[in-house]
């Protein structure tokens, strides 16, 4: 994508998080920087009390707050702020139409905050023609590593392109995981053919030739696990700067939008989860 990254601020502390994570990720792949804050139509002008403010003039301080933040963090990024009124969801989604990417805390205001990840990043995540970056905490010591979820699917491949571009901004590796579990159900008679996934390591060493053709500078180090996909990639989290999911799978079983595995990940993960769409 050519669009410059937005992240969405509510003045949150996670809204805090996901601003310098989308700041680092602007400057590092010098990409735009559009920070945006949507006003409800609903919410009072006038404060019943604490605050002398109009809630408009608490709006524009909250954007000249973020814009401050980030010239203090990296004043070479381009950046604009700007206040949109209407519904939260819809606004962000529509922000999110021509963007690079759309970067949230996992976190908001709304009545199911309680969660790991709230309901603004439920509602995006999957929904938007771009990659939608959720942020769960502060960023820590880089580790150098990118962890990438594979099955084949077009969303993986869409998510394959977007972990490598990435990792080489960042210089970083790519581990791809493919877990699958097989069915005990599903008994396997000895004598009669390979067992079920046999061989599958080898197709997936093949299907990673052409991505190491197009990345050569940066390392590609693949696994397959006979274990469930959320596990094993909530796993593998634990030592990347950042997951990338597609947004759905081969599973006959997704039938949503947001998929079992790009839900799982984005509850459990332990780094910032980007999940991508095929276009």
């Amino acid at each position: 994508m050519s669009g410059p990254i937005v992240v969405g601020i509510d003045g949150t502390d996670r809204a805090w998080t996901a601003l310098t994570w989308a700041v680092d990720d602007a400057a590092r792949r010098g990409r735009p920087l559009r920070i945006v804050h949507v006003r409800e139509p609903w919410q009072p002008e006038r404060p019943l009390a604490g605050t002398r403010l109009t809630l408009s003039e608490r709006c524009e301080a909250l954007l000249s707050d973020a814009v401050e933040r980030v010239r203090a963090i990296a004043p070479e990024v381009e950046t604009t702020a700007v206040l949109i009124t209407g519904a939260v969801v819809e606004r962000l989604r529509t922000e999110g139409a021509d963007a690079d990417s759309l970067v949230l805390g996992s976190r908001g205001r709304g009545a199911i905050a309680g969660l790991m990840l709230g309901s603004t990043g439920f509602a995006l995540a999957g929904h938007v023609r771009c990659p939608a970056v959720i942020v769960h905490e502060p960023p820590g010591p880089e580790r150098g590593e990118v962890v990438v979820g594979y099955d084949g699917s077009a969303d993986a491949d869409a998510a394959m392109a977007y972990a490598l571009e990435q990792a080489n901004a960042r210089r970083a590796r790519v581990r791809v995981v493919y877990g699958r579990q097989v069915s005990v159900l599903a008994p396997h008679p000895v004598g009669y053919g390979p067992l079920p996934g046999a061989g599958f390591g080898q197709e997936l060493e093949a299907a990673m030739e052409p991505w190491r053709e197009m990345y050569p500078d940066v390392p590609i180090e693949d696994s397959f696990v006979d274990r469930h996909p959320v596990p094993a990639l909530v796993r593998a989290s634990s030592d990347a700067d950042l997951a990338v999911v597609g947004s759905r799978g081969l599973s006959r079983l997704t039938a949503t939008v947001l998929g079992t595995v790009s839900h799982g990940v984005l509850q459990r993960a332990h780094c910032p989860v980007a999940v991508v769409r095929a276009p």
